[in-house]
């Protein structure tokens, strides 16, 4: 009988071994998986996830994984070239169109120069207005395709933020008072340095107040505070959380929005994050606030 128990226990240690030994394997094969899966993830190649496991059901994860890593490449490099493909279709487009407008806008000053009726001089208003605006559209194209192709030669200096928004908002008040907005401005008193480009940062500044004139329905709210956190807030009972989640995306537009390509919120974006700075949208109770934040290296 004790024979019996000897082989039975020796049997089991042996049972209990291999299993465990099974187990050793297969968790290093999964350590290895987990260790490989973000290279491949990250890394632009075309090798693959391979273990040391002989496991079959752990082999057949990987395989898997591998055919799915396949199928995201090739995803990847198809958003790749079309976004690339857009890119160059923007600039070309935006290219094309800025010489007529230009020979446009150039004769129509000179035809408004020459004798004519009143009936014409109305209509040439008009026309006038309109190829002004499609020009300013062009234009914000052709910006969002210098930026985003990246051989926009980038700087940055030592910039005082506080001048730099106030400049934005005296060039922007005229356009505010027109539309019955009067800003409520709060700038700390406490010199804001950072290391930014002064031109980009004009120009994010531009854009935020560009869209409180499409959206706001009568009030500006620009802050700095001592923490250098600039802050532009407006009500905008036309849009929703929806839009707001994606009013940095290029192109987008809500139908509020006229006269508008989309980009002007998606360029500051690219401007704010070019020089290393953060921007959010948050939308609460019909209130619409952005903020900008740079790091104080």
């Amino acid at each position: 009988m004790e024979s019996i128990w000897v082989v039975l226990t020796v049997v089991f240690g042996i049972a209990l071994l291999i299993l465990l030994i099974k187990v050793i394997l297969m968790k290093k094969a999964a350590r290895e998986i987990r260790e490989k899966l973000p290279e491949k993830l990250k890394g632009d190649t075309n090798t693959l996830i391979d273990i040391s496991s002989a496991d079959k059901d752990m082999r057949a994860l990987a395989a898997d994984l591998n055919t799915q890593l396949a199928v995201l490449r090739r995803e990847q490099l198809r958003y790749t070239q079309g976004d690339a493909e857009l890119k160059t279709a923007v600039t070309n487009i935006s290219h094309d169109l800025r010489t007529p407008l230009t020979a446009i806008c150039g004769y129509l000053d000179i035809i408004k120069k020459e004798e004519k009726s009143e009936k014409l001089s109305g209509y040439l208003d008009i026309i006038e207005d309109r190829a002004v605006l499609m020009k300013q559209l062009t234009e914000e194209l052709f910006r969002y395709s210098v930026i985003v192709s990246g051989n926009e030669e980038h700087y940055t200096e030592e910039v005082t933020v506080n001048s730099v928004l106030e400049d934005s908002i005296m060039g922007y008040y005229a356009a505010l008072c027109e539309r019955g907005i009067e800003p409520s401005v709060r700038i700390t008193e406490k010199q804001i340095v950072r290391n930014l480009n002064r031109a980009d940062l004009s120009r994010v500044f531009a854009n935020i107040i560009g869209n409180a004139l499409k959206y706001s329905d009568g009030d500006l709210g620009i802050s700095l505070d001592d923490d250098g956190v600039i802050t532009f807030w407006n009500t905008a009972s036309a849009l929703d959380g929806i839009d707001v989640g994606r009013l940095f995306e290029r192109f987008y537009t809500v139908e509020s929005a006229r006269n508008s390509t989309g980009l002007g919120l998606s360029i500051a974006r690219s401007l704010v994050e070019r020089m290393g700075g953060i921007i959010t949208a948050d939308y609460s109770v019909n209130i619409l606030c952005i903020k900008i934040t740079f790091a104080n290296e």
